[in-house]
């Protein structure tokens, strides 16, 4: 299980951003479908700018990859007969 401090927003950028890598926050919000926090950071480097969303999940972690539920969601559905 993981602790409190692994849950944190600052845990995650430092982890994939490296602890001493100065970032800027450029964009904050909700996202459309589950309305789920989101956070996107930016550092620069010499190689150029990197930016990575991390997203909230339920149990108020923070990834760099969105809630199922706010994941769009494709269906296909037939109309009709075949044949």
């Amino acid at each position: 299980m993981k602790g409190t401090k692994a849950q944190s927003l600052r845990y995650q950028v430092e982890k994939w951003l490296a602890p001493t890598t100065p970032v800027h926050v450029t964009a904050f919000g909700r996202t459309r479908w589950g309305r789920a926090r989101y956070v996107c950071v930016e550092t620069w480097q010499a190689t150029g700018s990197h930016s990575l969303f991390f997203f909230q999940h339920e149990d108020g972690y923070w990834h760099v990859f969105p809630p199922v539920a706010d994941t769009p969601q494709w269906a296909v559905w037939r109309t009709g007969t075949d044949g």
